[in-house]
């Protein structure tokens, strides 16, 4: 089983325990001001949500290049995991995908992103071959291994891969969160595992109405 990692909760990025956990953020927002999302939120991000996200270059499933301006048009579940992942990655992404269809259902057009940590394997073919088995309307994202670092570390997610000489079989430990992103806001909210896909969806359209 692929080991999943959640992030202490005193600091976004500081010592990582091993397990399934739920990440809790302590704080207000960066400049000390209300949240607008106070309402929606499970959690507060430390710093303020700006503590989390921000510019990315990756390629997409038909290998161009595109930033994080391209991307995210509109209100976005974003996801970092891999296609060769044995369990945690097919299982979140189809709630992420059900949520997608709950909110559809209510009238919100959401869109579903899996960003690889395992770029060495995770061609943009391969990217397409995986989001179309999850949903019509799911983004694949990879790139250079230097592109895919930096959005992990934009959005403070935690991976090693256990690669071993030209083992083709190797895994790699992430976290596994989902972030919610806002078109005009950026991130605003992150899902642990143990969201259901229809609390996924109640709370994210908390956020996209609050932010309209």
């Amino acid at each position: 089983m692929t080991r999943i990692y959640a992030l202490a909760s005193a600091a976004l990025i500081g010592s990582l325990m091993l397990g399934a956990g739920v990440a809790v953020y302590l704080g207000q927002t960066g400049d000390g001001s209300a949240d607008p999302f106070a309402g929606c939120r499970a959690s507060v991000v430390a710093g303020g949500a700006g503590a989390i996200g921000g510019p990315f270059t990756l390629v997409d499933e038909t290998g161009q290049t595109v930033t994080d301006a391209d991307v995210i048009t509109a209100p976005t579940l974003l996801y970092f995991g891999y296609t060769f992942c044995p369990d945690v990655c097919p299982l979140d992404t189809v709630r992420n995908a059900e949520a997608v269809d709950i909110l559809e259902a209510d009238g919100h057009d959401v869109l579903p992103v899996m960003i690889s940590v395992d770029p060495l394997r995770d061609t943009p073919e391969v990217m397409a071959a995986f989001t179309a088995n999850i949903h019509e309307r799911m983004l694949g994202l990879t790139g250079t291994q230097e592109q895919t670092d930096a959005a992990a570390r934009a959005y403070r997610v935690y991976f090693r891969s256990n690669r071993e000489g030209d083992d083709p079989y190797y895994l790699v430990d992430h976290t596994a969160f989902t972030y919610l992103v806002l078109p005009e806001h950026g991130f605003v909210e992150f899902f642990s595992r143990e969201t259901t896909p229809q609390e996924m969806a109640e709370r994210t359209e908390c956020f996209v109405e609050a932010g309209s």
